[in-house]
C-alpha cells in the first residue's frame, strides 16, 4: 500500500538574495565569475523541497500558471550549500523541467512529458540521501513567482 505525498516548492528568499548579492558584488568589483560558476539571472529564483520521507517514487507534477508563460525548473544534483559555496554549472541536473501555457485564455498546461517524468524520477532518487534539495526556477514569457504554483507528488510505502 502506498500513500501520496505532495511536496510544494517553496521560494527561498534568503538564498535568492545571497545569490543576487554575489552577482552585484562581482559587478561592483568588475570581477568575473569563477570558472564553471553559475550566477543567478534576473528572471531566476531559488526554491527548495523539504523531504519528510526518503524512500519515494515519483508520481506526477502539479504546475499551475495563473497566466500564459514559461517555467523552467533546474535541480542541483550535488549537495550544494549556497551560504558557503558558489553554485557550479556541473551541479545542475539534466534534464530540466519545462512547463508552459500558451497565450490563448483556455490553453492547458504543457510540458515535455518525457523530460518531466525523468526529472521527477531523478529527484526521487536524490531524495533517498537528502532532506532538502534546491532548485533554480527560471520565469519567462510573462511568468513570475507570483503567478506560479508548483508541487511534485510522490508515492511512499506505508
Amino acid at each position: 500500500m502506498s500513500e501520496k505525498i505532495e511536496l510544494p516548492f517553496r521560494l527561498d528568499t534568503q538564498l535568492t538574495e545571497v545569490m543576487r548579492l554575489r552577482v552585484q558584488s562581482l559587478q561592483q568589483r568588475s570581477q568575473k565569475r569563477q570558472e564553471g560558476e553559475r550566477l543567478l539571472r534576473a528572471n531566476e529564483a531559488v526554491y527548495r523541497l523539504d523531504f519528510s520521507k526518503q524512500s519515494l517514487r515519483f508520481s506526477h507534477w502539479t504546475v499551475q500558471l495563473a497566466q500564459p508563460g514559461r517555467l523552467t525548473i533546474m535541480a542541483t544534483s550535488q549537495l550544494w550549500t549556497p551560504d558557503l559555496t558558489n553554485l557550479m554549472t556541473r551541479q545542475l541536473l539534466e534534464p530540466a523541467g519545462v512547463f508552459w501555457r500558451a497565450p490563448t485564455s483556455d490553453a492547458p498546461m504543457q510540458c515535455y512529458e518525457a523530460d518531466a517524468a525523468e526529472f521527477g524520477e531523478r529527484i526521487a532518487e536524490l531524495a533517498k540521501v537528502r532532506k532538502v534539495m534546491y532548485f533554480l526556477f527560471a520565469f519567462g514569457d510573462g511568468c513570475s513567482p507570483e503567478t506560479v504554483d508548483c508541487s511534485i507528488t510522490f508515492l511512499a510505502d506505508k
